[in-house]
């Protein structure tokens, strides 16, 4: 029987976070998924390529004892294109390749992201003062001050790896486009979510996980309720 088509109990999710950022940028989402009966795993990323970032939140996804909703932030969309076993794909402001394509090679960056990163030793972060309006405009101050504080060092070499399958291309997917992201541009976003079983389109900035944290929690749950009816 196809993943997708199982019996989801109890219910499962992993949540990808992306480039420059941690799982803890997902503990709001998570808190409130754990409150909802949904048993939710936040793999690290950040393992110098894209293959092992895969291989890790492969991980994830086999322990878990049904098959789980994977959500991708931006570059973790990457990361869940490459996956087996997901019962849903979704994908936020994040990226959805095709064969042969790369995060870098889809020309999504905004040339606010570009003016963001800066080099710092070995590789690049993000200028904690450009933060705000490039990842979190529609924030809370708080929330945004918190989110620029968990940024990391992101060491090179994650966006230009190629998924080794397109998981969109046998498992549900459903994408998000972010309208008002400073990161991603949704114009890119638009264009690969058409590979995806379904869209949306959010007037959020780049991470409406932390802007909307409820409405993220809802979409994940609406995926189970789906799944439940097959």
């Amino acid at each position: 029987m196809p993943p997708n088509t199982k019996s989801l109990s109890p219910k499962t999710a992993v949540l990808v976070h992306g480039l420059y950022h941690s799982p803890a940028h997902f503990d709001a989402l998570v808190d409130l998924l754990r409150s909802q009966g949904v048993q939710v795993t936040v793999p690290t990323l950040h393992r110098r390529s894209l293959d092992a970032d895969t291989q890790e939140v492969q991980a994830a996804v086999d322990a878990h004892s049904t098959p789980p909703v994977v959500l991708g932030h931006s570059y973790g969309g990457s990361v869940i294109t490459g996956l087996t076993g997901a019962a849903h794909l979704l994908y936020l402001a994040a990226f959805v390749l095709a064969k042969g394509e790369s995060a870098a090679s889809v020309d999504a960056a905004t040339s606010q992201l570009r003016a963001a990163v800066r080099p710092d030793n070995a590789g690049t972060r993000i200028d904690p003062t450009l933060a705000t309006a490039l990842f979190y405009a529609d924030c809370p101050p708080e929330t945004a001050a918190r989110a620029t504080a968990l940024l990391r060092h992101q060491l090179p070499g994650c966006g230009r790896g190629f998924p080794g399958r397109q998981a969109w291309q046998d498992t549900p997917s459903t994408y998000v486009v972010c309208t008002q992201d400073k990161a991603v541009d949704p114009r890119v976003q638009r264009l690969m979510a058409r590979r995806c079983t379904t869209a949306l389109e959010w007037p959020t900035s780049h991470s409406p996980y932390l802007s909307r944290t409820s409405d993220v929690a809802a979409l994940i749950q609406h995926q189970f309720d789906n799944l439940a009816e097959e």
